[in-house]
């Protein structure tokens, strides 16, 4: 019997906001696959350890995900991944793959996991607290009230403009070094004044922005930023 793929969202970073049943998955699967992309294998692991003391016992699956905006060298890649985790499906194993926040947003694994579902093998998503409502927590806000809409907008892309011309809370994501760009923007639209910032939201290097001014290019990817329309708060 084939064993199954889950894609494991174990929150933003507080271990405390992993849920149980994300618990009980990784401590069932004997395989357990983290992205290495930048940052996130380590902060990946060192979330779920705090939880899960004796996951470093598993089987630790590297997957490394190339930086790159070249859609066949992406497309290559994840076809190499997905084969990979299939080879240990067919062994009877599960796998528990770790990704930061849910899996539904902004996730490599969703990738990985259409592959994997194409070729017949079994795959499920386990939910995840989303980042971007740790990041709300935080600020002591909410994302949307009555009428209005929200909007998650990648900042680092060439629709970041348009989409940020749109009524409504906006939560730029994957920011990074693209702080300064996205800054240039809300000024020019007329949103800078409200917006604010978390990076590294639940992690030790945490780092609230009640104002842009002091952000930088040199934030870290793990960087969300809240923007809501004034007097709507």
């Amino acid at each position: 019997m084939n064993g199954t793929l889950y894609g494991v969202g174990i929150g933003p970073g507080d271990p405390e906001l992993i849920t149980l049943k994300a618990v009980r998955i990784i401590e069932q699967s004997p395989v357990i696959a983290v992205p290495k992309t930048g940052e996130s294998r380590r902060v990946a692991l060192s979330i779920a350890e705090q939880t899960i003391p004796h996951i470093h016992e598993k089987e630790v699956l590297s997957l490394h995900f190339p930086m790159t905006k070249d859609k066949n060298m992406i497309d290559t890649n994840r076809d190499e991944i997905a084969k990979q985790i299939i080879g240990i499906l067919k062994e009877g194993k599960d796998i528990a793959f770790l990704t930061l926040g849910d899996p539904s947003v902004y996730s490599t694994y969703w990738y990985i996991h259409q592959r994997v579902v194409k070729q017949g093998y079994q795959a499920q998503m386990i939910a995840g607290v989303p980042s971007f409502c740790a990041v709300a927590a935080k600020l002591g806000t909410s994302l949307a009230e009555a009428e209005q809409p929200l909007h998650i907008i990648p900042g680092s892309y060439p629709c970041t403009e348009q989409m940020l011309q749109t009524e409504g809370t906006k939560v730029i994501m994957k920011t990074g070094r693209s702080v300064e760009q996205v800054k240039g923007l809300l000024k020019q639209y007329g949103y800078y004044e409200n917006a604010k910032m978390v990076q590294n939201c639940g992690l030790e290097q945490e780092h609230i922005f009640q104002s842009l001014d002091e952000a930088t290019n040199e934030a870290s990817y793990f960087s969300i930023i809240v923007c809501k329309e004034e007097g709507k708060q």
